[in-house]
């Protein structure tokens, strides 16, 4: 028996579309990361980047676990001396939303050459609104 590798004129790519309030923020990163990558679909190979187009809505109603909100720290270097600067995850939220789903999808992936093209397919908007209707994107529950 062979092993299967999908190659390039073969992949077709769909879209989804996920609620972020529904679940905790880790849990969202990993089906987000799943669904990028394309590891649920049985024509999975490694080395092409054969993954889903994500659409995330209601980003401002993020939910976390514990003391989260006011323990966990996005840290962010200018390049000068004393140049750190640290921001809660609530001041993050309250800022950009997006930024903190970003950050946690962008650790769950792979750190290799097709990264940034797997993160160029997510997208995120902060209410429940969304450009991509004509897509007709399945919704993950």
């Amino acid at each position: 028996m062979k092993t299967y590798s999908q190659k390039g004129s073969e992949i077709s790519r769909e879209w989804y579309l996920i609620d972020a309030g529904r679940m905790p923020l880790g849990k969202l990163a990993v089906v987000i990361a799943d669904k990028l990558m394309g590891k649920s679909k049985p024509t999975f190979t490694p080395h092409v980047d054969n993954g889903d187009y994500v659409v995330v809505i209601n980003a401002k109603n993020i939910q976390v676990t514990g003391n989260k909100m006011v323990d966990k720290k996005y840290y962010r270097h200018s390049g000068f001396p004393g140049g750190l600067t640290e921001l809660k995850l609530e001041e993050v939220i309250e800022k950009d939303p997006k930024v903190v789903i970003e950050h946690a999808v962008k650790g769950m992936l792979p750190k290799n050459k097709l990264a940034a093209d797997r993160l160029a397919r997510l997208r995120v908007f902060d209410g429940a609104e969304h450009a991509h209707t004509a897509q007709n994107p399945k919704e993950i529950k």
